[in-house]
């Protein structure tokens, strides 16, 4: 037997023979992308302090990944599918592993920036072929459950990240995070070369590269536009953005629907399963990472986890997940995906809908059940919608699905951050403000203590600080005048700590809540919308427009 697998699967016959095994590979080369940002969430306070960055500097170093990972997926999609699936997949970990080394060397905002921008690069070469070699290497009876574990472990990674760099940070720097990757990469590599079978359609004519730039164009500033104007003000970066983002993707469809081979045929949209799997992978994406965005700051800030606390509590996300999967697989070829995906965004609307109980006196345990209900959620949609975008494209065009599918999901995650994220700003700056108005905390430390939780808690342990310096110099004061004055002054201060300190952690409790409400309507009218657009149980591909559906081809690579 060959140590590297040189035999294409289309060649094969019948099942490829170490499919089950080829699939762990592909599922450890989904877990390091998506792990890539959650592990961030933790590893930033750190990160934060040793380089200096202000709260735009974090933001681009969190989002650097995000415009390339989003802007690039249909285009080299595409190119893996004329080219080499497995070729994109061992490229993306290479430009990936090289990414995570720099960051690890970076040694200022810049480089940080710059080394998370390439690791974007090479997420946008992976994540699309992780999908389209699952489904050229499973038989489409096979594929749905394979697809179950994919998203399965696109769920455990985003609980797993906190807990990886919680564990990391416990002994090491926030370079660490970056490190860990390299390994992982490598060993991901050597298994798709050994255990994954070469794929690439049979019949690809010559890309349509100026529709796939049209794509990288429109995303990229879509994606800028959706990251700097509610974070940093719609300025004039961000109105460019959204002209650039505006005018591209009306070129984008018109010169598609011109095109004979299109990157893709924007008329699948018009295929109520279709569209409506990919709304309801974008809205429900946008719910789970902003409620994700602010309930690890929530656990870490206001609750004063450290790093590998807060790892270790978003792990009953983790399980749900594991077990919402296995309940579609029981639940969608007797009811439908139409069920099984509306009851999924109904459990993720019932979670947002328990986090606006959230008070000052909220303990873990209040946390708790959302956090499962949500993990149930994640499994229960996610699979079903993915395999039906998947099943809506030929042989030819499985790189392309898998991009469609991860751009719908980057989308709705970018959204959830910045829209939710935004609010979730607004709202903590609006109840402080009103806590200062109360006399409820020092005037003058407001502006500093609203631009976000982390700083309102800096702010307090700086006014504590004082208190401390204060009451050491009265202990030291001969004077016994001057001692007295000294006292006051230090329980005077210690005192607008404990209350700054109070109050930034009910007004972020608050903004969690009222957050949670607009997550929760949000995703609750998005439900109506997709189980609306869902068609009863059908072929993935009934509801497509005839001159989209071709027939299966077979390839060789």
């Amino acid at each position: 037997m060959r140590l590297v697998v040189t035999e294409p699967v289309e060649r094969t016959e019948g099942p490829y023979r170490r499919r089950w095994w080829a699939l762990l590979v592909l599922c450890l080369s989904l877990l390091i992308i998506v792990m890539a940002n959650t592990a961030l969430t933790v590893a930033a306070p750190d990160m934060t302090r040793d380089l200096g960055l202000s709260s735009a500097d974090l933001q681009w170093v969190i989002d650097g990944y995000t415009v390339p990972y989003a802007a690039l997926m249909l285009l080299l999609g595409a190119i893996g599918d004329k080219y080499s699936r497995r070729g994109a997949l061992i490229l993306g970990l290479v430009v990936f592993g090289g990414g995570a080394v720099a960051g690890y060397l970076a040694g200022g905002s810049t480089a940080v920036i710059a080394a998370r921008a390439v690791m974007g690069v090479g997420a946008a070469l992976i994540m699309p072929a992780t999908l389209s070699l699952l489904a050229a290497t499973f038989p489409r009876a096979e594929r749905a459950k394979a697809i179950t574990l994919w998203t399965a472990t696109a769920g455990l990674a985003i609980a797993a990240g906190p807990l990886v760099a919680g564990a990391l940070l416990e002994n090491h720097g926030w370079s660490s995070t970056f490190l860990i990757n390299v390994p992982v990469a490598a060993l991901a590599i050597v298994g798709a070369l050994v255990l994954v079978p070469p794929s690439r359609a049979a019949h690809h004519d010559r890309i349509d590269y100026v529709g796939g730039l049209l794509s990288v164009a429109s995303i990229g500033a879509l994606v800028y536009m959706i990251i700097e104007g509610p974070h940093f003000g719609w300025n004039g970066r961000a109105v460019a953005a959204a002209a650039v983002a505006g005018v591209g993707l009306v070129a984008f469809v018109l010169w598609e629907l011109r095109h004979p081979r299109p990157v893709l045929d924007v008329r699948r949209f018009t295929g109520r399963r279709f569209a409506g799997s990919n709304l309801a992978v974008a809205l429900f994406f946008l719910a789970v990472f902003g409620a994700f965005y602010y309930l690890t700051q929530h656990l870490q800030f206001v609750l004063g986890y450290d790093a590998l606390d807060t790892g270790l509590r978003m792990l009953p996300l983790a399980g749900a997940v594991f077990v919402g999967s296995a309940l579609t697989g029981y639940l969608t070829p007797r009811v439908g995906m139409k069920w099984t995906v509306g009851a999924g965004m109904v459990g993720g609307t019932a979670a947002l809908a328990l986090l606006t109980r959230v008070d000052a006196g909220s303990s873990y345990g209040d946390f708790v059940l959302p956090l499962v209900v949500l993990g149930l959620a994640i499994g229960l949609a996610l699979s079903p919608c993915t395999d039906a975008i998947m099943g809506s494209f030929p042989e030819s065009e499985l790189g392309v699905g898998g991009a469609v599918n991860d751009t719908s999901l980057e989308l709705g995650g970018s959204l959830g951050i910045a829209i939710l994220g935004s609010l979730l700003g607004t709202s903590y700056s609006d109840h402080l403000a009103d806590a200062a108005q109360g006399g409820k905390l020092p005037a003058s430390a407001l502006s500093t203590a609203q631009d976000s939780v982390g700083a309102g808690y800096a702010v307090a342990q700086g006014i504590g600080d004082q208190a401390r310096q204060a009451a050491e110099q009265a202990a030291r004061a001969s004077d016994p005048q001057q001692a007295a004055q000294l006292t006051a002054q230090a329980d005077q201060l210690a005192e607008g700590a404990r209350r700054m300190a109070d109050a930034v952690g009910s007004s972020f409790s608050d903004a969690v809540a009222h957050t949670s409400l607009v997550g929760a309507v949000v995703l609750g009218v998005g439900t109506v919308l997709v189980t609306l657009l869902l068609p009863r149980k059908e072929r993935a591909v009934a509801d497509e427009p005839a001159e989209v559906r071709e027939p299966e081809l077979s390839g060789i690579c």
